[in-house]
């Protein structure tokens, strides 16, 4: 294991989120709110980060597979512990909240622990944003950008850190592939802020928004998130912007280079708004039959933007969907562990794996019944997909629903709800943010006891780093190799 190198990244990336804090500090500054947290966490950040980064000597700048695991989910776990400190010094949060509602920044859940969102000062406000735009494409894949002055080649970071079973490099060197990638995330972010001030937001509200749609976290300026603004156009930005991000960047960057027919062709874009577009419709009917005495039907643009917040693992609200039909829940859990496309900023199962395993099952039924049969091979674009991506496929899919139930479980003895135990568990791992029973849209994380709430950011680091890359450090085989 090259520690050397694990300390220098990871002071590296303790300097560059020191440097991006000066921004809420500049506000707290041009507002005249108390700066001393930011101030003190920027500091920090700084002296650790160039301690470690510039005190730590080693020759070797060669990056083993094992060491991408380690160097990537440290980097989260510091990220994590770092991003707590202005939250806890400001006297906003005690510390495992604060440590909660950084990982839940961090990782795009957009779960909180904050009773009231809209008393926190806007330098507060921008930060929780900063940390899921940051989380969003991955601190790490920025790191890999960078790379290259620091004489530091990054493949098995990059495959250890970007989301989903499989990893396209879209450039032929990995720092010119994360050099794209957040490219187009910038313009991106950029084109939705835009978009919502021309809307009506403030420049500072379309500014925090437009931070958290394309990260797909959810974190809102607003108690009563996106449906506060009362504003049926910005909520059309909003899910336009949802679906940008919950689909694979690769895909992005083929529209930006006029690939238009690829992007067409792909299947599992395909099978996402296939998803989305069944989803809204059962919905939608099941309110025909259910028994919803004083319960007014939702406007399909509500229940449309409902379930592409879910799917996408956005998080935002418009509506409480709390007094929905059972029917209506049961879509919202299955959506909430399914997720957007793998290469997206998204969480949750990824429906590339879901499309995946459906076939696999199809081919199983196919050679069924026919003595001496052979199991086609699962096809993906036209290709044979190699038996290991499956076996991984299986296995992520055990994993995921097997520390889901254990979550819930634990939540459950907890004494709460049957709703609110599942939802806790599905929806920290697959970092969507809300849930049902006492986690719904409008509520809040505060309630749980602290044990709880640090197995929730054990899970949500679990699930932004895709199960394995964190899991395997819990493997004694790892260490003895």
């Amino acid at each position: 294991m090259n520690w050397s190198l694990a300390l220098r990244l990871a002071g590296w990336m303790l300097i560059a989120l020191g440097t991006i804090q000066v921004l809420p500090l500049a506000v707290a500054l041009a507002l005249g709110e108390p700066r001393a947290a930011f101030a003190i966490s920027l500091l920090v950040a700084l002296l650790v980060g160039a301690s470690m980064a510039l005190g730590v000597r080693g020759r070797s700048v060669r990056i083993r597979p094992r060491d991408g695991f380690v160097i990537v989910s440290g980097a989260w776990i510091i990220a994590a512990l770092f991003g707590a400190i202005p939250y806890w010094v400001g006297g906003h949060l005690g510390v495992v909240d604060a440590l909660f509602e950084s990982t839940a920044g961090f990782t795009t859940t957009g779960s909180t622990a904050l009773a009231d969102v809209e008393s926190l000062p806007r330098s507060v406000l921008l930060w929780r944003s900063l940390t899921q735009w940051i989380g969003g494409m991955g601190i790490v894949v920025f790191t890999i950008a960078l790379m290259p002055i620091l004489g530091i080649g990054g493949m098995q970071l990059f495959k250890a850190e970007v989301p989903g079973p499989v990893t396209e490099k879209i450039r032929p060197r990995v720092a010119q592939t994360a050099r794209a990638l957040w490219l187009i995330y910038v313009g991106l972010t950029g084109a939705e802020w835009i978009a919502l001030v021309a809307a009506g937001m403030s420049p500072f509200d379309g500014l925090c928004h437009a931070l958290t749609t394309l990260s797909t976290g959810g974190f809102s300026t607003r108690n009563a998130s996106i449906g506060s603004f009362g504003s049926p156009m910005i909520e059309w930005i909003v899910m336009f912007f949802m679906l940008l991000a919950g689909m694979n960047f690769v895909l992005h960057y083929r529209i930006l280079t006029g690939r238009f027919a690829t992007v067409g062709r792909d299947a599992e874009l395909r099978y996402f708004l296939l998803v989305v577009v069944v989803a809204v419709a059962g919905i939608s009917l099941s309110f025909w039959g259910a028994s919803t005495v004083g319960i007014s039907p939702p406007a399909i643009r509500q229940v449309a933007f409902t379930v592409i917040s879910i799917v996408t693992t956005t998080g935002y609200a418009t509506v409480d969907f709390e007094p929905w039909p059972p029917f209506a829940h049961a879509v919202l859990l299955g959506l909430m562990a399914l997720g957007a496309m793998a290469g997206s900023t998204s969480g949750g199962v990824k429906s590339l794996r879901g499309l995946l395993a459906l076939r696999a099952v199809r081919n199983v039924f196919e050679a069924a019944g026919h003595r001496n049969a052979v199991q086609p091979p699962v096809k993906y674009a036209g290709r044979p997909v190699p038996d290991e991506v499956i076996s991984s496929v299986w296995s992520f899919l055990a994993i995921f629903f097997g520390l889901a139930g254990l979550m819930a479980l634990f939540v459950a003895a907890g004494g709460y709800g049957l709703d609110t135990a599942v939802s806790a568990g599905l929806t920290s791992l697959g970092n969507v943010g809300p849930g049902l029973g006492e986690i719904g849209p409008y509520d809040q994380f505060g309630h749980f006891p602290s044990s709880m709430k640090i197995g929730f950011v054990f899970c949500m680091l679990a699930g932004r780093l895709e199960l394995f890359t964190l899991l395997v450090l819990l493997s004694p085989a790892f260490w003895r190799r």
